[in-house]
């Protein structure tokens, strides 16, 4: 073949391949381009425009930062439904992860008289061996059940004080349970009565640190009532209880409307107790009032299942034994009856009588007669310990012929005297009487039970005490609400004021100051904050801090009055909590101010679980998002 010929065929193979070598290339670009187009449209559609789409060939490279591990893996495989998941390439990235939000740290502790136990997710840090310790103190031989888990992040606040607190009251709570959480902690607790559980709440209040929200829910359950007592009289100066005790609401109600019946008025007076002989108490009582009316008067007295109903003097003697006679038929089987009709007296002959009384100012004069210089002795040595030595005055004579029982009748009658406020007692050989004023409502209740126990079956005796409330220690002071709302009224007409932009409060408000100091003194220990308001001129955050500042001035001239402020604390609002238009003047100047608000913790929604597991389940490693406040203001 001729050299031209091989040239041609050599040009012609070049040629082609150059051709085909295009060709390719054309068909590479466009794969190229319609791989990544597809991608990112879909990629597009599935909200992800932080993913970058760059194609080589067959290959598809996924860029980009993506915010977790989740939405990475769900790129890559959008992009599998576009292309061949082999042809995918991760070249992604995943953004620094946030700080994991910490668990919400908790405890609950119970505590018995089977010992302590406390479960709950502490910090780390928390001195674990130390809590064990002080359970173990408190419990002495019974056992502490350790059911606390920790995690390590950091202590949150408030979680410290918290805690201390806690393990603070629990020692003076042998049978309770707190609630433990950073800032808070809740206390149910039982208490012996209603005087034990108003001093354990003003304690509590007190020994609380600043700024923790505290939740008492206190107890004060029935009473044991030994013996269970009741006395009801109708008599010249009308139909009363000295005493009433019932086992149920329903059995109360019964009793009560028996005593309605027979002439009582008022609401009436019946403590719900434990330690009822039968259960059949309140039909018992209710014949037994029912008696008495029908006779005409006098007094019928329970001491368990003794019954005493003594008529009224002067009463017919038929009548009496014809209603008695049918009492005790009536009576329920376990009740025994002992019924007295009086003998009429000469007024003229006066029986031998030992008199006790207290003035108001606490001094106590025995007057009358005893038995013998021992019972003078005692009597002497039993007042004085009982009202002090320096209080007591003994003007009584011995005397011969008073009954064997003058001793027992004597000292009773002291003791009596020992629950009022100011009175007199005064003993014969055929009864006892008490009368005087008081500042407890279960002053009649405990004499009557006392005299009821100590004098025995058949004892005739009088009460005539008077509750009043000015003598009530508990009584006379307000509640937390009724002192917010006087508090409240005082700033009603004189507002606390300061100098302008400044935190010194302005000399016109020391009056309203001196005022509030008043209330609180009378109020005593309660979780209180005083808050700073401003308006809306000028910044923020210079508000907000001018708002702390006098509200810090005010709880200081609260404590220069000698107000126990420790369970009080000030925070300033700023702007943010206007109760008028900022607009007007009369709005901006109603808006500075000073409020006295309860704290009251409210129950918290239950937050959401934060823990490893439950951030790996749902791909959320995002910042915790802030609580709200529980604060009521």
């Amino acid at each position: 073949m001729r050299l031209s010929s091989l040239i041609i065929v050599a040009a012609t193979f070049v040629g082609a391949a150059a051709v085909s070598l295009v060709a390719a290339n054309f068909s590479v670009k466009l794969i190229e381009e319609t791989s990544e187009i597809g991608v990112r449209q879909a990629l597009d559609d599935a909200k992800m425009p932080w993913a970058e789409v760059a194609a080589d060939g067959l290959q598809v490279t996924l860029l980009g930062i993506a915010p977790n591990e989740a939405r990475r893996f769900s790129a890559l495989s959008t992009a599998g439904t576009v292309v061949d998941a082999a042809r995918v390439i991760d070249a992604m990235e995943v953004e620094a992860v946030a700080a994991i939000a910490p668990p919400r740290f908790s405890a609950e502790i119970l505590r018995n008289d089977a010992g302590v136990s406390i479960i709950g997710l502490m910090p780390t840090a928390t001195d674990r061996d130390a809590i064990i310790e002080r359970f173990a103190a408190m419990s002495d031989d019974a056992s502490v059940t350790d059911l606390i888990e920790t995690a390590d992040y950091p202590t949150p606040d408030g979680w410290t004080d918290a805690l201390g607190f806690a393990l603070t009251a629990m020692e003076q709570l042998p049978r309770s349970k707190v609630s433990v959480e950073a800032g808070r902690v809740s206390i149910t607790a039982i208490t012996q009565s209603a005087e034990a559980k108003a001093q354990l709440e003003a304690r509590l209040n007190r020994a609380a640190p600043p700024g923790l929200r505290l939740s008492l829910d206190i107890a004060a359950p029935r009473p044991v009532i030994t013996p269970f007592t009741l006395r009801f009289l109708i008599d010249d100066s009308g139909v009363r209880f000295d005493a009433c005790s019932a086992d149920t609401e329903a059995s109360r109600t019964q009793i009560l409307q028996a005593a309605f019946k027979a002439g009582l008025t008022g609401s009436g007076r019946c403590t719900v107790g434990m330690g009822v002989p039968s259960p059949r108490w309140s039909e018992a009582v209710e014949k037994s009032i029912s008696a008495l009316a029908e006779v005409g008067g006098g007094s019928v007295t329970f001491s368990d299942a003794d019954v005493t109903l003594i008529g009224r003097e002067g009463a017919g003697q038929a009548t009496f034994d014809k209603v008695m006679g049918e009492l005790e038929n009536d009576l329920p089987d376990v009740f025994a009856l002992y019924a007295k009709l009086p003998e009429t007296v000469d007024p003229n002959v006066g029986p031998p009588e030992f008199i006790a009384t207290l003035s108001p100012e606490g001094q106590v004069q025995l007057r009358g007669r005893l038995s013998d210089e021992n019972l003078r002795t005692v009597a002497d040595s039993y007042a004085k310990a009982r009202f002090g030595s320096d209080r007591v005055y003994v003007g009584t004579r011995v005397v011969e012929g008073l009954p064997n029982d003058w001793a027992t009748r004597v000292l009773t009658g002291l003791e009596a005297l020992s629950s009022l406020s100011n009175g007199a007692v005064t003993v014969s050989p055929t009864s006892i009487s008490v009368r005087g004023n008081t500042g407890n409502k279960d002053a009649n209740a405990k004499i009557a039970t006392l005299l009821s126990s100590k004098l025995g079956e058949a004892e005739d005796f009088t009460i005539d005490v008077t509750y009043q409330e000015k003598l009530d220690p508990v009584a006379n002071i307000p509640t937390p609400d009724q002192c917010e709302a006087q508090i409240g009224d005082v700033l009603q007409t004189g507002q606390i004021s300061f100098e302008p932009g400044s935190a010194t409060i302005d000399a016109a408000s020391l009056s309203t100051m001196d005022d509030i100091a008043e209330i609180l003194k009378v109020c005593g220990d309660m979780r209180l904050e005083v808050q700073g308001h401003t308006d809306s001129q000028g910044r923020a955050e210079m508000n907000l801090a001018l708002s702390q500042s006098r509200a810090q001035s005010v709880l200081n001239e609260l404590r220069a009055r000698r107000v126990l402020t420790s369970s009080f604390s000030a925070k300033g609002y700023g702007e943010t909590r206007p109760i008028k238009d900022n607009d007007t003047e009369e709005g901006r100047e109603a808006n500075r101010r000073i409020e006295f608000r309860l704290i009251r913790p409210n129950p918290t929604e239950p937050e959401p679980e934060s823990t490893l597991d439950s951030v790996a389940e749902t791909g959320n490693t995002g910042p915790a998002t802030e609580g709200t406040s529980d604060e009521q203001n």
